[in-house]
């Protein structure tokens, strides 16, 4: 494929991996396919597709080769990711980069690759993420928003699971959507909210998951999240929430938006009481050792490629690029707005490693509800504070020119006199449903021998909880940057989606 000057061309591109199978195990590229498109007339101009022989075969196992068909034998005389790499570059670097979930995903996967051949990673010109931008402009008409639900949506064949075929489905995927939303644009008043709602689209009734599908205990973390968001809490109270409000896939991370106007409010608590009853009998204390899909280095992606659907991009400090970041204005409820940060025009959440604690979880400060605030105090590094600081100003600044009068408390927190010691502070998001009270930050720890547990707590107890987060104890985490503006203080909570606790 030759190289334009400018380099114009949207570059569609998606990777087939292997499937870890057990914890600390990564992701091998399998296969790699790109097409370049024309941004004027979407028409493909050229591709490219190979099969990738990994390091290590044996990574190809069973679970492997049902996903996406590809064995041993099949990739036993392909290059190797080193052979293909100028390629790749050529292909990708200082283009528009598009693909579904590529942003959780393949993006991630095609860095690793190049890190481990010790070569720097070709880096985009812009990203487009079709799961993130559908799940924002199309609703969830199509059910999960999967590109195999998608094409089934409309009516474009199965998902082959091979890098061509897939990305030259999710092109045709996203004219078919833009052609749905041009028409709907031209009749606003005839095509009315009703047509968003498919037979397949995934809704919440009034007795609280009849219309939901069979997903076995992810329900709960499901609704979990959704009572621990304040737009759930505000419903909770009497107030008529109409903003999108984010769920958790199946292994907990969180997930693609559901529109408010497809989202019944009022739930029968009592059912759902019941339900958490039911998964909190176990013992005061517990560790779930199933095994977890996962790198040591907590990667940005998830597990498998099925799981990692996200309308969050998950990065690094140092994968944020300060010039990318920016803030907009998103409804919240009775014609308020909330403040949401961008990096490259997408949400994000970050993921550090080996962030010190230095302050515990004091159970002496309390919440309005009266509960003890589940927050302890770490040291970040520099390239965090960096991050933060500027998502701090970009925030600041944005909150002053929407009219805010409130006062603005620093992320990230420097004492007069320790300039070089600054702190962050993160959060525990708690769900309550009448009298029952959970953690809805998945909480794990990790030994000296690698081993990751998930901990399972049938009870809401400070005192335990503090035990684990002590000073000095090493933790790794996944969290949010949200905005808030309450009772003329203004700033960014750091609220925590998942803890991996170190014990070295």
């Amino acid at each position: 494929m030759g190289l334009a000057e400018d380099r114009s061309e949207i570059v569609f591109f998606d990777v087939e991996t292997t499937v870890p199978t057990r914890p600390g195990q990564g992701f091998a590229i399998l296969e790699f396919g790109a097409i370049l498109v024309c941004p004027k007339k979407l028409t493909e101009l050229s591709s490219y597709s190979t099969l990738v022989r990994p390091a290590n075969p044996s990574l190809i196992s069973p679970l492997s080769e049902r996903c996406n068909g590809i064995t041993r034998d099949a990739v036993a005389s392909a290059p190797t990711f080193a052979e293909i790499a100028d390629t790749v570059y050529d292909l990708l670097h200082e283009r528009i980069w598009a693909g579904h979930n590529i942003l959780r995903f393949d993006c991630v996967r095609v860095r690793d690759a190049f890190s481990e051949i010790n070569r720097p990673a070709p880096e985009p010109k812009g990203s487009i993420d079709s799961l993130v931008l559908l799940t924002q402009k199309f609703g969830r008409r199509a059910g999960d928003m999967k590109m195999a639900s998608l094409a089934t949506y409309f009516g474009l064949g199965q998902q082959t699971h091979r890098s061509l075929d897939d990305v030259r489905m999710n092109l045709e995927v996203l004219k078919h959507c833009a052609t749905v939303l041009f028409l709907e644009s031209s009749l606003p008043d005839v095509f009315t909210t009703n047509s968003w709602v498919s037979p397949n689209a995934i809704t919440r009734s009034r007795s609280f998951g009849k219309s939901l599908p069979d997903r076995g205990s992810s329900n709960m973390k499901v609704e979990s999240l959704l009572l621990s968001s304040p737009i759930m809490n505000q419903c909770k109270e009497g107030n008529d929430p109409t903003p999108p409000i984010a769920t958790c896939s199946s292994d907990g991370s969180e997930s693609d938006t559901v529109d408010a106007n497809i989202v019944q409010h009022h739930f029968d608590f009592d059912r759902l009481r019941d339900e958490l009853n039911k998964e909190l009998i176990q013992p005061d204390f517990m560790v779930d050792e199933r095994p977890i899909p996962e790198t040591p280095q907590m990667s940005s992606s998830a597990a498998v490629p099925e799981a990692c659907s996200s309308a969050f991009a998950v990065l690094k400090p140092d994968e944020i690029f300060i010039s990318c970041l920016t803030a907009s204005l998103v409804p919240l409820y009775r014609g308020s707005q909330r403040i949401q940060l961008l990096h490259k025009g997408f949400p994000f959440q970050l993921c550090c490693t080996d962030l010190k604690i230095r302050f515990g979880i004091n159970p002496k400060f309390k919440d309005h509800a009266g509960r003890p605030k589940l927050n302890f105090v770490v040291d970040p590094s520099q390239s965090l504070c960096k991050v933060l600081e500027a998502c701090d100003g970009i925030a600041q600044r944005l909150s002053l020119e929407s009219g805010s009068s409130s006062g603005w408390r620093s992320v990230v927190t420097r004492k007069d006199g320790f300039f070089n010691y600054p702190t962050v502070r993160l959060q525990i998001p708690t769900a309550v449903c009448g009298n029952v009270a959970i953690y809805a930050a998945e909480i794990y720890q990790k030994e000296s021998s690698g081993t990751v547990q998930r901990l399972l707590f049938s009870k809401f107890d400070t005192e335990e909880l503090g035990s684990l987060f002590m000073p000095g104890t090493f933790v790794d985490a996944v969290f949010s940057l949200d905005p808030y503006d309450f009772q003329q203080n203004a700033g960014i909570r750091l609220v925590a989606k998942k803890l991996t606790i170190n014990c070295k």
